[in-house]
């Protein structure tokens, strides 16, 4: 779904472990490392795209994890015009976000990257809290930022 301003609705995810490390994964193809997102479908919450998109980017099924909170409001981050459709409608020229902080209460054997096609990982770790914002692209740094701001409050 895209607002009439032009951002699509969004979630992210911010899985922590038993040692508060966050969950990232590397993108398929690519050197790009982010925690798992991912839009919200017409007729879904937020909190049930976030479930969806749980299972289908790393494998997740809600039954292993433990919702601690969420961002009050939408975070914000501009696509750069590189990055934008240039054809068809609606117009999309970035993602608003309402991101979930999650404790995993699995093992790691139960992160599995190949359920879903097309596949959005192909590698996974867990890195300190604030490392995401080292290792993300650089246009969603301030997203990332807030987001782990904002959430800190109940690791």
């Amino acid at each position: 779904m895209i607002d009439e301003e032009g951002f699509r609705e969004n979630v992210g995810i911010i899985l922590l472990n038993d040692s508060e490390k966050i969950l990232c994964g590397r993108r398929v193809g690519m050197l790009i490392w982010q925690m798992p997102q991912g839009g919200i479908e017409d007729g879904e919450t937020p909190e049930q795209a976030m479930y969806r998109e749980l299972k289908e980017e790393i494998g997740v099924e809600g039954s292993n994890v433990e919702l601690l909170g969420h961002t009050e409001d939408w975070l914000y981050y501009r696509l750069p015009k590189k990055y934008r459709r240039r054809k068809g409608t609606p117009r999309c020229i970035g993602q608003k976000q309402i991101w979930f902080l999650l404790k995993f209460t699995g093992v790691d054997r139960q992160i599995r990257l190949n359920l879903h096609e097309p596949q959005e990982f192909e590698e996974w770790d867990w890195f300190d809290y604030w490392q995401p914002m080292q290792m993300v692209i650089d246009f969603k740094k301030e997203v990332y930022r807030d987001a782990l701001t904002q959430l800190r409050r109940y690791v």
